[in-house]
């Protein structure tokens, strides 16, 4: 059979070659010309009918009939969370993070979880062969009848493989392995990752299939592969943390489904990922008691309230431009609140250094932890600690001013269960709620008056 013909298309001005060149003719870029099958032209077989039950026909959406589908329980809570509720049927997932991080031990305790609960599932490995995916479900205890383990990498004997099985479940290891014959360039290259992915994407919409596809991460820790891969994918999830640390924490920046918002948090272990359900906790333990320049906010993940530390040091500028140093948090907003503490506290920042984290290797970017930021910095440069007990909650306005947040009460409750005894708040916050029993909630109107309150003047 004759290969399909293909061009090179440059992706930034769309000039088209026979043959590939470093440098397009056409914008004169460099290394923007990749390969693509040619669209043939055919006759379609499929004629315009005017009946009445077609679907090809516009149809007024009030009277299309929606199947609403129960999600698949996937009994991993953290999980659960990020995707929504569950594992939709038909839906294609892509989930990227980097090397060693956790994706495949996070996929294959999802399939043994499914496949004890006798769903079928069909692990598909491009990167390790059979045994070697047999030793590791053994190591991590994931033995079941109706989990199936493939190691293929050629679309059309995986497509194969998904009609003869009939899973529920189907996880690709990873897509960057994954490659279509019709295509001469290399598995991992542009195009190949595209129509791979189109192909993935027809199983799960046409026969209900949930796909979940693994996909590499660049240096810049962006997935591999045309941007246009995660526009075709239903959801997509990043499994982050550093490899030197116990902790991962699983983040959906795309879900069709379900909030972009939710967080899930796990911890390796030697018998794989195991769920952290009060991460709060985790990202205090190792406060430092009577440090200055440490905060604790009450921070809004999706649904889930989380308590995280914020920490700030403050010294001497050495040379004449001072730095501004922020990990965790916008490097933007950190230099906006030194300038605000400057002009309506009056703390003169300028000859300062300034170098911000935000504990436990967690991301934090809502309003609502202006306060605290504010605070810790304040803490730092006066050289007075902060009562180890104490939260902060609230966004910070140019001129000073503490405006209000949202879901407070959920904020100051995580913070009441973990035995915090006093909240400050937005002002306008005070009201319309109840303050649990144990803590002291106290309203600030201005940046001045919470750090009199904090700090003590």
């Amino acid at each position: 059979m004759a290969k399909k013909k293909t061009k090179f298309v440059c992706q930034d001005c769309g000039y088209e070659s026979a043959k590939w060149m470093g440098k397009c003719p056409g914008c004169q870029e460099w290394n923007t010309m990749v390969e693509e099958m040619e669209a043939v032209a055919k006759q379609s077989s499929r004629s315009y009918v005017t009946s009445s039950t077609t679907t090809t026909k516009p149809q007024p959406l009030s009277k299309v009939v929606g199947d609403r589908e129960p999600r698949i329980d996937t009994t991993i809570q953290e999980l659960n969370r990020v995707l929504g509720g569950g594992i939709v049927p038909g839906s294609l997932v892509l989930v990227g993070g980097d090397p060693g991080i956790g994706k495949s031990t996070l996929l294959l305790q999802l399939s043994a979880k499914l496949a004890a609960k006798n769903e079928k599932v069909l692990y598909i490995s491009g990167e390790e062969s059979i045994k070697q995916t047999k030793l590791r479900a053994d190591r991590l205890g994931m033995i079941s009848p109706e989990l199936y383990v493939l190691a293929e990498t050629d679309l059309q004997f995986i497509q194969h493989a998904i009609e003869e099985v009939e899973p529920s479940l189907v996880i690709i290891d990873s897509i960057q392995t994954v490659y279509q014959d019709d295509i001469t360039s290399a598995p991992g290259s542009v195009a190949q990752v595209r129509e791979c992915t189109a192909a993935f994407m027809k199983i799960a919409k046409t026969k209900g299939i949930a796909i979940f596809i693994v996909g590499h991460v660049t240096k810049q820790g962006s997935i591999a592969g045309p941007k246009l891969l995660e526009h075709m994918v239903d959801s997509v999830l990043y499994f982050e943390g550093e490899r030197h640390h116990t902790y991962r924490i699983l983040r959906a920046v795309k879900n069709r489904f379900g909030s972009t918002n939710e967080m899930g948090i796990f911890e390796m272990k030697e018998a794989g990922l195991e769920e952290v359900l009060n991460p709060s906790e985790i990202f205090l333990e190792e406060r430092s008691q009577g440090a200055s320049g440490s905060v604790v906010v009450a921070s809004m993940e999706g649904t889930r309230p989380v308590l995280v530390e914020l920490q700030a040091l403050i010294s001497p500028a050495g040379y004449g431009n001072p730095r501004r140093m922020a990990t965790g948090m916008d490097h933007n907003r950190v230099s906006l609140l030194m300038a605000v503490l400057e002009k309506r506290v009056g703390l003169l920042l300028q000859n300062q250094d300034a170098y911000l984290k935000v504990a436990g290797g967690v991301k934090l970017d809502e309003p609502a932890i202006d306060l605290a930021i504010a605070l810790s910095i304040a803490s730092s440069f006066k050289d007075k600690p902060t009562q180890s007990m104490d939260a902060a909650i609230g966004e910070v306005g140019l001129t000073g001013e503490i405006r209000r947040v949202s879901r407070i009460d959920q904020r100051v409750n995580e913070a009441a269960k973990l035995g915090f005894k006093r909240v400050i708040i937005p002002e306008k916050n005070l009201g319309g709620w109840t303050v649990p029993p144990g803590i002291e909630v106290i309203g600030v109107p201005t940046l001045e008056k919470a750090i009199e309150v904090v700090l003590g003047g």
